[in-house]
This record gives structure tokens, C-alpha cells and sequence, in this order.
């Protein structure tokens, strides 16, 4: 076509060189103007129609295709094809302008495709995050990767463009920098192991309250990436822990006392030893008014009596025989309190007993759960518990031990 052209201006009389010249610049602006117009028909018709009928759309799931802008990057193919195959009707007789072109038009388009991948893969992600098995699964780390590769195939495609070489001599390459890839790649490399281990062995989620004191960090993940971990700590700080770091450092994850039905309560009231003693009949008497061991006083009245009329025991001596003692009257009274509270859950590990004295006196450790996971509410259940049982103690003439303080002492100068 261009040559009848530049014989129809020949034939009146034009020189052959204006006649180029003058169709050199008409097919350069025929170019950018059909350009243009494929940007606005790409954009204005294509593109908006296409985002109408996703926002008619019932699904949720297309929307994250706008969010991400995945059409509106794909429209930018249009003028870049455009020019990428007419730039050839512009410069006949220059091969070097038609390859210069042809090159930034490819380059361009490499570059979009990065792009657009790049959204797609963020659309992906996105959609995965919406779904419950993303919070057994995270992927942000393999998206990740994935991106790296993208770009890396993106690069070798645009140098091998420029210098005019084929893609396959700067693969071959590769093998001579593998050490300075490595090196440059490490901690995606390590991220990307680690990534693996963490899903392969449903090690951390997103969500999930995790304690690492290495690394200062106590509380929930708000996200697992390719080379990080971020938690945001109790105290609204965020620590940023590195994703291999969770694999080669141990940490503890509270995940399974989130999914189980309790939350452990584990403390011991350290009693004075001097304090304990056996039971006399006034004791016993003032202890079955109690209403949680009412049943249990008559019950263990009735056994001791029976035992010890068959073994003769002298009942004069409180140390012949069996007898109750106040503490454990007291153990059995936290056994019941315990077992009537509506907070603790009734089916998990319940247990009151004795550890080994210490110079602390005898620690009476509860070991129980809390039917309320909730941090604060399992702190206030915790608390009421506690102040109940020390302000009960007395009542079973035992005593707490504490260090002497100043008031002790002052006590004593008086």
C-alpha cells in the first residue's frame, strides 16, 4: 500500500525524498493516533463494560478483580500492539528505526505483563483470603515467591531485548552467580523453606497468639510473608520475627488453648505450716455449717467414728487413729467450691493437691480450666476465685505465709 501511495505523489510531481518524508509522518501520526484511539476503546468501552457488569455481579469474588486493577493494567496491551505492529508501515527503508520501536514496544509490554500478573496473583491471594481454609494455610509466601520469579523472567526478557541477545544466554549465565544470587536471595530463600515447613506442618497462622521471648514478642499474627512475620504484641507493638527464624527457634503457640473449651487456671495458695492441725468436735461442728462440705463432714464423721470404734482407738488423743485436719477439710472444701462454679469447665483436667513444702510453706495448688478463653473475663474469673479462697481461709483457723514486712516488725518493737 505504501508503495502506490508514493507512486500516486510521484506521478504529480513530488520528489521521491519530500514524498517519504511526507509519509514517514503521516503513518507516524496515523500510529499515534490509532494508538490513541485503541487506549480509549481498551479503557472507555472494554474495560468500563466489563467493570459494569462485575458491579452487577452477586459475587464477591470478581470485585477483587477492580480492587486489584487486573483489566485496567490489560488495557495498556492495546496501544503498545498498535505500535509494536505498524511501526514497520512507518520506517520502510530503516530497519533500525522499526527494531528501536518494535524493542520499546516489547519492553513495554513486558513490563505491563509483569504488571498484570502481578494483580492477578494479589487478586488470587485475595479470593484465598476470603475462604476459611486460608486461616489453616497461609500463602502469602509462595505469592511471593512466585513474584520473584515473575520479575526475574521479566528482567532476563527485557536485558535480552536491549542487548539483542536470546533469553537462553543470560540462563546459562546463571550458573557463575549462583553464589551471588544466594547471597542476595537469602532470606527469601530461607522464607520460602520456612514458608513450607510452617503450612506443611501447621505450625502458625494468621490470627493465631504466639509467644517468642527471643524476640520479644507475645501475642497475635497478623501476617506470615515470604521473609517476615508480624505480631502485634499485647501492648499494641508490632514485632517483626524473620519467617525462617520460626523454624530454627522454638516458640510457643497458644492456638490449642484457643480451639480447646478452656483456658488452664494454674496457681497454689502457700499455707503456713504452723497453722495446720487435726480437727477437734468444735471445729467439726463449725465446718459442717459450711454448705459445700455440709454432705462431706457427716460423711467423713461417720466413717472415722466406724474406724475407730473397730480399732479401738482412744479418742482422747487427737493423734490416734484417723482424724480431719484443717487442711484437708479445706482441700475438700476447694474441691466443691470449685466444682460449683459455673465458670470452670467440669470435663477438663480439675485437680486440688499438695506439692512438696517448700520455705514458703506448703503450696495447695488449683489446677483447673476456665470455661471463658476471653483474656479479660478469664483474668476477672481467675481473680473472684482467689480473693473468695483467701478470705475463706481463716475460717479454717489456717493462715497464708508471707515474709515479714515493716508492719511485722513494728508490731513487734511495740
Amino acid at each position: 500500500m505504501r508503495n502506490e501511495i508514493t507512486k500516486w505523489f510521484i506521478e504529480r510531481g513530488l520528489a521521491e525524498n519530500i514524498t517519504a518524508y511526507i509519509l514517514n509522518a503521516f503513518f507516524i501520526l496515523a500510529i499515534l493516533v490509532l494508538s490513541y484511539l485503541a487506549n480509549l476503546i481498551a479503557k472507555g468501552v472494554i474495560v468500563a463494560g466489563v467493570s459494569r457488569l462485575i458491579k452487577r455481579s452477586s459475587r464477591s469474588w470478581d470485585d477483587m478483580f477492580l480492587k486489584n486493577k487486573v483489566f485496567k493494567r490489560l488495557s495498556h496491551f492495546a496501544p503498545a500492539l498498535v505500535i509494536y505492529l505498524l511501526s514497520p508501515l512507518a520506517f520502510p527503508d530503516s530497519p533500525v528505526l522499526v527494531s528501536f520501536f518494535r524493542n520499546g514496544a516489547f519492553i513495554y509490554m513486558v513490563v505491563i505483563a509483569l504488571l498484570v500478573l502481578d494483580s492477578f496473583l494479589n487478586t488470587f491471594h485475595d479470593i484465598y483470603q476470603t475462604r476459611e481454609v486460608s486461616k489453616e494455610i497461609p500463602i502469602k509466601g509462595f505469592i511471593q515467591a512466585a513474584k520473584i520469579i515473575l520479575f526475574f523472567i521479566g528482567g532476563i526478557l527485557i536485558l535480552s531485548t536491549i542487548t539483542n541477545k536470546t533469553p537462553l544466554y543470560f540462563f546459562s549465565g546463571l550458573g557463575a552467580l549462583t553464589a551471588v544470587l544466594m547471597l542476595i536471595f537469602k532470606d527469601a530463600i530461607l522464607g520460602f523453606v520456612a514458608g513450607i515447613q510452617l503450612s506443611a506442618n501447621n505450625m502458625v497462622h494468621k490470627g493465631d497468639w504466639i509467644e517468642m521471648p527471643q524476640f520479644g514478642a507475645d501475642g497475635d499474627v497478623l501476617d506470615v510473608s515470604l521473609t517476615t512475620v508480624k505480631v502485634q504484641n499485647w501492648d499494641k507493638t508490632i514485632t517483626t520475627i524473620p519467617t525462617y527464624a520460626l523454624i530454627s527457634h522454638s516458640f510457643k503457640n497458644w492456638r490449642g488453648m484457643q480451639e480447646s473449651g478452656g483456658r488452664r487456671i494454674k496457681r497454689a495458695l502457700y499455707i503456713d505450716m504452723t497453722s495446720i492441725k487435726f480437727c477437734d468436735r468444735e471445729m467439726m461442728e463449725r465446718f459442717g455449717k459450711i454448705q459445700y462440705i455440709r454432705e462431706y463432714i457427716e460423711r467423713k464423721k461417720k466413717e472415722l467414728e466406724q474406724y475407730n470404734i473397730e480399732h479401738h482407738v482412744d479418742e482422747s488423743s487427737l493423734v490416734d487413729g484417723r482424724r480431719l485436719t484443717n487442711i484437708g477439710t479445706f482441700r475438700a472444701y476447694l474441691e466443691a467450691y470449685l466444682g460449683n462454679h459455673p465458670k470452670i469447665h467440669q470435663e477438663m483436667t480439675f485437680l486440688v493437691r499438695q506439692l512438696a513444702p517448700t520455705d514458703h510453706g506448703l503450696p495447695l495448688e488449683i489446677y483447673v480450666f476456665s470455661s471463658d478463653k476471653v483474656w479479660a473475663r478469664y483474668e476477672s474469673i481467675q481473680a473472684d476465685i482467689f480473693d473468695h479462697l483467701l478470705a475463706a481461709i481463716p475460717a479454717f483457723d489456717l493462715r497464708i505465709f508471707q515474709n515479714p514486712s515493716g508492719s511485722d516488725f513494728r508490731t513487734l518493737i511495740k
